[in-house]
């Protein structure tokens, strides 16, 4: 490509990436105004981009929305698997050093949707196996991804009753709110006896280019092999692999993890 192309191409990429993170479709005015492009260039590159299908015009309202290209483009992402792709050698270098199971999870809604697992041999069985969706309140790696969710949007994933698989983890919102403070204040999460009882997890959070939750690694194991002074070194390692997969996506943590300041979850108590 010439150099004189690339600044172009990097515009185009701009306006999808802007495209894609608002709720609704924008004003040609707005899409200059917010990637600091004159308007007359912003015209010519929408235009352009509509031809070959990225972005469509609305002309009744007068905006502009992704178009079929860029959703054939995202639907050919998810059929590639490439998350699991990028995650699974590190999911399996996490089981080979601490040789207990490691897992990576996804929210789905207001559930911990699990992707992948690695197991060492001779090890117990779990509930969490690939496809098995739990509440995510309940699950180390749902909550260390929802502690980097707005209050708002947490409070909309779990507008009813709580429910629990063995009498163990969160009862209500409230309760929920200050597990999730202190998840995002240390940078990871645990759960002890929520899912199964005699085991516990630990997860932390990988992250998109925006900086929003994209999945949770995670390793859990019977509690009786590891007292609770070993789990600071036990999450350090998962850090470390969700840290990696962080990279991987091209994506970075929100200022100032380990955690967003500890207010963002509790400020609408």
């Amino acid at each position: 490509m010439a150099a004189e192309q690339v600044p172009a191409a990097r515009r185009a990429l701009a306006v999808l990436r802007l495209l894609a993170s608002s709720a609704r479709p924008l004003a040609a005015s707005a899409i200059a105004r917010e990637l600091s492009l004159p308007r007359s260039s912003t015209y010519h590159l929408l235009t352009a981009m509509a031809e070959d299908g990225f972005v469509t015009y609305l002309p009744e309202d007068r905006l502009w929305g992704l178009g079929v290209t860029a959703f054939e483009i995202g639907s050919a992402y998810l059929r590639q698997g490439p998350l699991e792709r990028l995650a699974r050698p590190l999911l399996v270098r996490l089981v080979d050093r601490l040789g207990e199971i490691g897992q990576l999870g996804v929210l789905h809604g207001a559930e911990t949707l699990y992707l992948l697992k690695e197991q060492p041999r001779h090890h117990a069985t779990l509930v969490t196996d690939v496809g098995v969706r739990l509440p995510a309140y309940l699950t180390a790696s749902g909550r260390s991804m929802l502690a980097h969710l707005p209050a708002a949007q947490v409070r909309a994933l779990f507008p009813g009753e709580f429910v629990t698989r063995t009498g163990a983890g969160p009862r209500s919102l409230r309760e929920l709110r200050r597990a999730l403070a202190e998840d995002a204040r240390r940078g990871w999460a645990v759960e002890d006896g929520h899912v199964t009882e005699g085991f516990a997890s630990i997860a932390a959070c990988s992250f998109d280019h925006v900086g929003r939750p994209a999945a949770a690694m995670a390793v859990t194991f019977r509690r009786e092999t590891h007292d609770e002074e070993e789990w600071p070194d036990l999450a350090a390692r998962v850090r470390e692999a969700a840290a990696e997969l962080t990279r991987r996506l091209s994506g970075h943590a929100p200022a100032g993890t380990a955690g967003y300041p500890v207010d963002r979850v509790d400020r609408d108590r």
